[in-house]
Formats: structure tokens, C-alpha cells, sequence
């Protein structure tokens, strides 16, 4: 299969698949390296595709259905898990993490977790690999990017962050 056949075949297995689909699996299936396979998903992004890496392969796409906001956080990292677990509680897709580094200006880790399954596997990823969450970077402030169902969702999820003592809020009255 020649290159133009094979990005062709990868862009048609993101647009069938229902979840995140690793570099490593569509090089099986292809047979060729993973970092193949990473070349034609840039090559596929520069012609325009939204392919987007998460920590558990690529998607395609963001969604545009439903409410999508942006919440301000700050925790630790014993708190992470219990945010997540509340966005996603609520029925959000967790599509991202963005922290404001002095040096390098806005710092966005690709996420897109929208189950405790997805979040179990994330918080899997980072104790097995020793990971710091890039909020450590600026002292626990965060921000993440929402896919909600609607607008009540996701005021519901700001709430019950609000509550449980996550959410960003500014001491100025």
C-alpha cells in the first residue's frame, strides 16, 4: 500500500472508530513502524484533518453537539482524580488541561475523558509513569475545556467542583 493509500485508510479508521485509536494499533494494522504512522498523522494535520493526540490515541474531531466552557481549577494531585471524576460525573467530556507558563506562555495537554473508565485508565498512566500534572507548574491553577451535554450540565459540574473545594475562585469581591 503505497503512502497516500495508507493515510487515507488511517483517516478512515479515526472517522469509523468510537474511541481513541493508538499509534502503535493502526502500525499493526498497516504494518509499518509507529513512527510512521505519527508522520502521516501530521501529514493528515497539515492537509487540515482535527486529529487530536490524547493519552490514549488519536480521535478525530472535537464534536460540536452541546455546551462547551472552559473551568478554572486549582488542586493538588490528590485532588485530580476527584475532579475528573466530576466532570465526567456530570456527563462532560474532559477535553483538555491548560496551564500559563511565565516562559512559554499557554501550556494544552490533550485529555478526552469522558468515563471513570477513561479516568481510572489516565490516573493509571500518570502513577505508573511517575507523571506531575502541568498544573504543578502554576501552583495548582488550571484550566480545563468542557464538552457538555448543555449549559445546566455544565454549570452543575462548576457547582460540585465549587463544593468540593476545586474550583478557581477569585478572593476579590
Amino acid at each position: 500500500m503505497d503512502a497516500a493509500k495508507r493515510r487515507a485508510a488511517v483517516l478512515s479508521a479515526l472517522r469509523s472508530s468510537g474511541v481513541p485509536m493508538s499509534a502503535t494499533a493502526l502500525a499493526a494494522r498497516h504494518s509499518v513502524s509507529r513512527q510512521v504512522i505519527v508522520g502521516d498523522v501530521a501529514l493528515l494535520r497539515a492537509a487540515g484533518e482535527l486529529i487530536t493526540a490524547t493519552p490514549r490515541g488519536y480521535v478525530l474531531g472535537h464534536g460540536s453537539e452541546g455546551y462547551q466552557g472552559t473551568v478554572a481549577c486549582v488542586h493538588g494531585m490528590d485532588g485530580m482524580e476527584n475532579e475528573l471524576n466530576i466532570m465526567v460525573d456530570n456527563g462532560c467530556t474532559v477535553l483538555n488541561v491548560i496551564v500559563e507558563h511565565p516562559v512559554y506562555g499557554q501550556i494544552t495537554g490533550e485529555l478526552h475523558l469522558s468515563s471513570r473508565y477513561d479516568v481510572r485508565q489516565f490516573m493509571d498512566k500518570v502513577r505508573s509513569e511517575s507523571a506531575r500534572p502541568l498544573s504543578e507548574l502554576t501552583g495548582g491553577v488550571h484550566l480545563h475545556t468542557l464538552s457538555c451535554p448543555s449549559r445546566e450540565d455544565f454549570d452543575r459540574t462548576c457547582a460540585e467542583l465549587s463544593a468540593a473545594g476545586l474550583l478557581y475562585e477569585s478572593d476579590e469581591k
